[in-house]
């Protein structure tokens, strides 16, 4: 957190205490073996064993469940200090889990399912993912051709997904397929839980990435993947507005993660720069460099506002889509303007493989592509600004 920063007004004593236990446990048992992390490209199970334990997973979950009950600033909580953390591998594979597959089941889950994965998933047992994106459909849900047809008491799944975070690790997904070949566009898609192991899925392949390296990244097959219709999450053929709804929570998430990220880069550049001698001074004493980061520390500071005031209009159960979408758009472009102007005042060290700014800046940029890419999102709150 960069000097002089203010708590936000929007949080309240519960979202305090959160913060602080999530700080001292990224600052005890995250960042001494992050980096190893990094290189065997994976957070290890134990270590969301224990984040289970201290109540981490289950943030947002009805205590009955072994959740804390809170509200969406809590998941706002959580995402920022992921990103404080300056691993965004360990943090992604986190709010995956977190925010952006385990909500599936929680939110059109049967009583029944519920009951038999949520304990599991807040303990930290089972880890989710979520598989919507395919090769030919990223952003464009509507284009999802992964297909689920009906065969008695069963659904088969045929297909296959594409960038799929937590894709290796995951013990239970929550995927989207066409149960209606003939309904067009939107219509037509559902949601099915599908644990690993059931014959016919596969893990086609794990992503080599730029960036996020200790999050891995899978490509699924689904041949002929019989799951019964217990299985179905939800209603049959509405599964695209269930990727919609929970697709404002995990672009919130998103951006608080990435101003976490933005603000712990310029506080790690200003350090450097008051350390670093150039041309008889520190280079804190060169008035564009001063300028520069005085600026984007302020648009960061604007940004994260954006980002509390959205996540308490969320937690009040207000319309925001507009304003998820300003997130989204505004953060994961800023994250990575930040990333380029931290890496430049770092000069050459910035571009070594052993600094944390260099690997920042790497997993930054696909902020502004992953969970709806900036272009989508500006169509979003364009549609809204008539209104």
């Amino acid at each position: 957190m960069l000097a002089n920063s203010l708590p936000s007004p929007y949080f309240r004593e519960e979202h305090e205490m959160l913060r602080d236990q999530l700080r001292r446990f990224v600052d005890e048992e995250v960042k001494p073996h992050a980096e190893a992390w990094e290189d065997a490209g994976s957070v290890p199970r134990e270590v969301l064993r224990r984040m289970g334990e201290l109540g981490f997973l289950g943030i947002r979950y009805p205590e009955q469940h072994g959740g804390s009950a809170m509200d969406s600033l809590g998941s706002v909580v959580l995402a920022e200090e992921m990103g404080r953390s300056s691993f965004g591998g360990f943090g992604i594979t986190v709010l995956v889990h977190t925010d952006m597959a385990s909500p599936h089941l929680m939110n059109a889950g049967k009583p029944e399912q519920i009951a038999r994965y949520m304990p599991d998933i807040v303990a930290g047992r089972k880890i989710c993912a979520v598989a919507v994106t395919e090769p030919g459909a990223g952003s464009d849900v509507k284009g999802i051709r992964t297909t689920a047809r009906r065969d008695g008491g069963d659904y088969v799944l045929n297909g296959s997904k594409m960038f799929i975070t937590n894709g290796v690790l995951a013990d239970l997904y929550f995927v989207a397929a066409k149960t209606d070949s003939t309904a067009r566009g939107s219509a037509g898609i559902s949601m099915f839980i599908v644990e690993k192991g059931t014959p016919g899925f596969t893990v086609g392949r794990a992503l080599k990435k730029t960036g996020w390296l200790s999050s891995d990244t899978a490509e699924l097959v689904f041949q002929d993947v019989r799951v019964p219709a217990w299985n179905l999450l939800g209603e049959e053929h509405r599964g695209f507005y269930a990727v919609m709804k929970n697709f404002q929570n995990e672009r919130l998430v998103l951006g608080a993660q990435a101003t976490a990220e933005a603000e712990t880069a310029l506080a790690l550049t200003l350090r450097y720069v008051m350390d670093r001698q150039a041309f008889g001074a520190p280079l804190w004493d060169k008035q564009v460099i001063r300028q520069r980061l005085s600026m984007l520390a302020a648009r960061v500071a604007a940004a994260k506002q954006l980002v509390h005031h959205t996540g308490w209009l969320d937690a009040q159960g207000r319309e925001c889509v507009r304003e998820v979408s300003m997130v989204k758009a505004l953060c994961g472009e800023l994250v990575n303007e930040v990333m380029y102007a931290c890496q430049q005042f770092h000069g050459g060290m910035s571009y070594v493989r052993e600094t944390a700014i260099e690997r920042m800046a790497r997993d930054a940029r696909v902020q502004a592509i992953g969970g709806g890419a900036t272009e989508v999102m500006l169509e979003e709150v364009a549609k809204r600004l008539q209104g």
